[in-house]
């Protein structure tokens, strides 16, 4: 159990993926589980980091268009390059941000499933 992606192989357990969303956003200069949809109650719309469609999304199903996944992918691929190469979540987040660059380019949404 899990989830994966319709693209590329990158996999989480739930609390794996809450994990690294959390990371992200950490990294981004804010606690994730402050905001709306995960316990808190501050806003996203005050979020301006390009990885807010990641961030602020559901945890199980749903997709990124391609828009978003051309958005996300620069921003996604600059943090992970702060990230320890041998983190379980690095390697897993390059596989997301590479599934999403293909998305963009292939004009296909990227499936959370």
């Amino acid at each position: 159990m899990g989830l994966d992606f319709s693209h590329g192989e990158a996999h989480w357990a739930y609390s794996g993926f809450m994990r690294f969303r959390a990371r992200l956003a950490e990294h981004e200069g804010f606690d994730l589980r402050k905001m709306q949809g995960f316990d808190g109650s501050r806003s996203w719309d005050a979020v301006t980091t390009p990885i807010k469609p990641l961030l602020d999304h559901s945890d199980c199903d749903g997709e990124l268009t391609p828009e978003e996944c051309a958005q996300v992918y620069p921003r996604l691929r600059e943090i992970l390059a702060d990230w320890p190469e041998d983190d379980y979540d690095t390697r897993a987040g390059r596989e997301l941000a590479e599934a999403m660059l293909e998305c963009s380019a292939t004009g296909e949404n990227l499936e959370f499933c």
